[in-house]
């Protein structure tokens, strides 16, 4: 696997929620991993780009990315 841009690495995020999660552990590694290349310390995601936009979506997405160990902030 070639490395992804941060940018490259959130797109494919938005894309595996969009797909009903496909391969979402794999691309949230990904974008671990472009994330401490680039020094970046949270990944900023879209609310209106989420499956459910509404708190509970958020917490939801927010705690699951907790757990893989990305941090998460909204814009």
């Amino acid at each position: 696997m070639s490395d992804l841009t941060l940018a490259e690495a959130t797109a494919n995020i938005y894309t595996s929620i969009k797909n009903d999660n496909a391969d979402l552990d794999l691309h949230i590694a990904a974008l671990k991993a472009a994330m401490q290349r680039e020094g970046q310390k949270e990944a900023v995601f879209e609310v209106a780009r989420l499956a459910q936009p509404n708190r509970a979506g958020r917490k939801l997405f927010e705690a699951y990315f907790r757990k893989k160990g990305v941090p998460v902030k909204f814009a």
